[in-house]
Parts: C-alpha cells; structure tokens; sequence
C-alpha cells in the first residue's frame, strides 16, 4: 500500500473524472492521497471528495505562480479553513524564480506569511522550490526556523539537496525520477535518510516514464515506487512501508 503525498485532484483544468482516478487509485494499492487545493474554490472540491473517501486529505495555500493575482483575496479564506481544522498542513507554498510569474518580493512576502499561519496552526509546510533555493532558506530563517517541512517534487542539485536535509525537511519525489535522463536525481534519492523520503504524483502532471506526456493520477505511483526502490536497494514493499510510514508521521493522519 502506498501514500501519493502531492496530487491535485481539484485542480480547475483537470479533464479527468476525479472519482474514476480514485477508483483507480484504490485498485492499484493507493491507501491515502493527500490532496493540494491552489484555491478556496478547489478546497470546497477537496472537502466533497474527503466527504465521500476519508482517505483523501486536505492541504490548501496559494500557489506561488499566482500570489501576485489573487493572493491576498484568498489568504484568509484559506486560513480560516486551516484554523478550522479542515487541513494537514499548509501548501503548496514556497518561490519559484523559473517563470516568475509573481514578482520575487511578492512571492517572499506571501511566504512569509504563510510560514507564520502553519506555525500558528500548528501545521506543517508543503514546498515548492524552483531556482530560488538561496531565498528560500533565507525567510525560512526569518520566519520557519523549526517547523516541520516537505519539499515536494525535488529536482535541485546535491548541494541543494545537502542543505534541504541539514535543516531537517522532509524530501518527496515525483514521476521525474523515472525518466531515463534523470540520473542525477536518483543519486540525490540515494542520500535522503530512509525517515525522510516521501514519494508522489504531482497528479495531473510529471507522469511517468511508461505513462509520459499523458496527464498523470495517482495509480501511477505504483510505477515511481517501484523505481524508487531499485535505486535505493530495496524491495517493493519495503519502499512502500517506509513511505507510507513517513507520510503518516509527517501529515498526522
């Protein structure tokens, strides 16, 4: 049984059924999906699906992309759902200086922010990271000193990848590993300490190699687990327990 710890099963575009990919998903041995909601809209998706599979979970901010756009108008609802209860952390949050799409100074103040509504709910972080790994270990200092944390979808450098486990976070890794051009990434999967590595979709993008360029869901994580634990040495299950493990420990499920 395996845990998909970052899918957007409410995502605006999504073309695909959500309730067909969840059938999916639990025929192929998915035990728990952890939904991100981008929006207050995607969150009020995310709480008919939960309502529906109790094993579908909760986490909401503003994506980093469009901080800029709409950011202020949905921090506080977004908020208001996490001081409720209704989330298992906060994110995806966090920079991406790649396509820029808010301004830098924006998406630092808003992850600011965010940062200081997980620690007053008592919530840990899920975070994006593209080429502003440099700033986000910066405001982290400020504003994140010893929160829990889960960098999702990690496809930085080893010397990134050093510092990201020096502060004690958690480290996911998506579809990406599974491409034959990603050797690099999987000799960075093969220094995470086995207590922090968590494994994901990113549903409905990064599919894997065998599903590639296709939209992606959650069944295929199957395919990620399995390359996973070749490259660490490991068997199947022993991969899919200690992810799962570590995705329960890490969201409190």
């Amino acid at each position: 049984m395996l845990i998909d710890s970052h899918a957007h099963l409410t995502f605006a575009t999504l073309k695909d059924d959500p309730e067909a990919m969840i059938a999916r998903a639990k025929a192929a041995g998915i035990e728990a999906i952890i939904n991100i909601n981008t929006s207050p809209q995607e969150i009020e998706r995310g709480e008919t699906l939960s309502s529906r599979h109790p094993w579908i979970y909760q986490v909401a901010a503003t994506h980093p992309h469009d901080v800029a756009k709409v950011g202020e108008e949905q921090f506080e609802p977004i908020a208001q759902k996490a001081r409720l209860g209704a989330l298992v952390a906060i994110g995806e949050i966090g920079l991406d200086y790649f396509y820029k799409y808010s301004t830098p100074e924006v998406q630092r103040a808003f992850l600011a922010r965010y940062f200081q509504l997980a620690q007053e709910c008592h919530l840990p972080v899920v975070i994006h990271c593209r080429e502003a790994f440099d700033d986000l270990f910066a405001v982290a200092d400020e504003h994140y000193q010893k929160g829990p944390a889960l960098l999702h979808c990690f496809t930085g450098s080893m010397k990134e990848l050093e510092t990201v486990l020096a502060r004690g976070w958690m480290v996911s890794f998506s579809g990406i590993v599974t491409f034959k051009k990603s050797q690099e990434l999987r000799e960075c999967a093969k220094i995470v300490p086995h207590s922090r590595l968590l494994i994901e979709t990113d549903t409905p993008f990064l599919a894997p190699q065998s599903h590639r360029g296709k939209p992606n869901e959650p069944a295929y994580l199957v395919e990620t687990a399995h390359v996973m634990a070749e490259v660490l040495g490991l068997s199947f299950e022993e991969l899919a327990k200690l992810t799962t493990a570590n995705a329960r420990r890490f969201f409190k499920l």
